[in-house]
Order: C-alpha cells, then sequence, then structure tokens
C-alpha cells in the first residue's frame, strides 16, 4: 500500500502540473494575452497571442497560445493564406469549433477591409502600381477567379469598382453588356479591367489576350478610355498597358 502512495503521489502531480500548464490564467500576467495586450499594449502581442484572444481557450491538450502557434505554422506565419481559409477549413483542427473559426474569420475579414479603405482614400489612379495597390485587397485573398472594372473620370479619380464576374478557379466569363452598361451609367471617362489568377501565374493566357481586344474595341466606340487590364495575384501583377499590349 505504501509502495503505492508513494508511485501515485508523483504521478498525480504530474498530471496536475500539466494541466495547471495547459491553463492560461495559471501563466505569469505578462505572459497572457489580454493581460499583455492591456499592460503592453497591442504591439507587443505576437499574431499567435492576438488569435489566442479571439479563440479564447485551447483544448485538453495545448493553450490557446499553442493552439494559435500550431495553426500559424501550418501556413509559414502568413496571415494572408490563412485569411483565405473557410470556416469549415478551420473547424479541422483540433481545438476549434464552429464559434472560433466564425472569430477568426471575421477579424481576419475586417483587417482585410481596413486596408482596402486606408487604399481607397487614395482614390486617384496614376499607373499600374496606384491601380494594383486599389485592386489587390479585392482579388489577392481569393480563392477563385473574379473580374472587375475601375469606372474613372477625366481626372482618373475611381467613381466606381464593378464587380462584373465571379468564377472558378481556372476561369471567369465577362458579360460585355454589364461592364459597359455600368461605365455608361456612371458617366466614367476611362476605365480599368482586371482579374485574379488564384495560382499565383501572372503570364496572360490567350483567352486574356483576346478579351483585352475586345474590351479595347468596344470602348473605342463609346468614347470611354481602356487604361489598362491588369492580372493580378499575390506574387504582383501583370499590366497589359506597361508590356505595351493595349
Amino acid at each position: 500500500m505504501k509502495a503505492y502512495v508513494l508511485f501515485y503521489f508523483p504521478l498525480y502531480l504530474t498530471v496536475a502540473s500539466y494541466e495547471n500548464r495547459l491553463n492560461i490564467k495559471a501563466w505569469a500576467e505578462e505572459d497572457r494575452p489580454r493581460e499583455k495586450l492591456i499592460a503592453q499594449g497591442r504591439q507587443a502581442l505576437s499574431n499567435a497571442e492576438l488569435l489566442a484572444i479571439l479563440i479564447r481557450s485551447g483544448s485538453r491538450d495545448e493553450t490557446a497560445v499553442a493552439l494559435c502557434q500550431r495553426l500559424l505554422s501550418d501556413f509559414d506565419q502568413d496571415l494572408n493564406a490563412l485569411g483565405k481559409l473557410s470556416v469549415g477549413q478551420l473547424t479541422r483542427y483540433k481545438g476549434i469549433g464552429t464559434a472560433k473559426a466564425l472569430s477568426i474569420v471575421a477579424a481576419l475579414e475586417l483587417g482585410r477591409r481596413r486596408q482596402s479603405n486606408e487604399i481607397r482614400k487614395k482614390r486617384q489612379i496614376s499607373g499600374s502600381r496606384d491601380a494594383f495597390e486599389f485592386l489587390s485587397p479585392l482579388l489577392c485573398d481569393l480563392a477563385h477567379e473574379e473580374f472587375v472594372a475601375l469606372l474613372l473620370n477625366r481626372r482618373n479619380k475611381v467613381l466606381f469598382t464593378d464587380q462584373i464576374s465571379v468564377g472558378g478557379v481556372s476561369g471567369t466569363v465577362v458579360d460585355m453588356k454589364k461592364l459597359f452598361l455600368h461605365a455608361v451609367e456612371q458617366q466614367a471617362s476611362a476605365m480599368i479591367i482586371a482579374h485574379n489568377h488564384p495560382s499565383g501565374n501572372l503570364r496572360p493566357s490567350e483567352a486574356d489576350r483576346q478579351l483585352t481586344r475586345k474590351v479595347k474595341k468596344a470602348s473605342e466606340l463609346l468614347d470611354i478610355s481602356l487604361l489598362d487590364h491588369l492580372i493580378v495575384s499575390e506574387e504582383g501583377y501583370f499590366s497589359f498597358a506597361d508590356e505595351g499590349l493595349l
């Protein structure tokens, strides 16, 4: 009996110590994400600690911070890649249920919209780089292709951002009537068309070239200048205007 007690007691301490370590409340106050944010400010926290505040708790096997570190490590610490995950994909991780997944998706989408709003304050397009920076928050995180148009006035200020079509992973169909109907309604003097390549390949296909020629021809008939056609991805962008293909 004494031998049993001697064996069991250290084992109990080991298990209790392990469970205590998983409990964030048992951490030093400066190591707890919420307390750390209050005491040191948001910039003092790592990405994993910020995510841990969102999900609030981990699982039986790991703390919220450890869970978020594991999640981020699977995507090389890339928040843009993490922002592409759906609720279903996030819930495949042990310790992340629907509520936690929704919190992560909502927070990353707010971050994307904030970035987009800051860029949109500029609103005047003076070249392909400006157009790419304006459109990047809208297109680069998508897992499918979308085709959009920037409608501009005579001073190249953005009047309207028009989503023309949504497609699949490898392509989308452009409705020319919809494209130019909105341009005429907005009394646009110029436009920039753009679409994304989820694969990251920025080389234009023959279909991309044909579409550009088609839009160019129609825009000339309506006296609306086609300034550029951009292909965008996380790798950067391809400009038909910069490459002399308009």
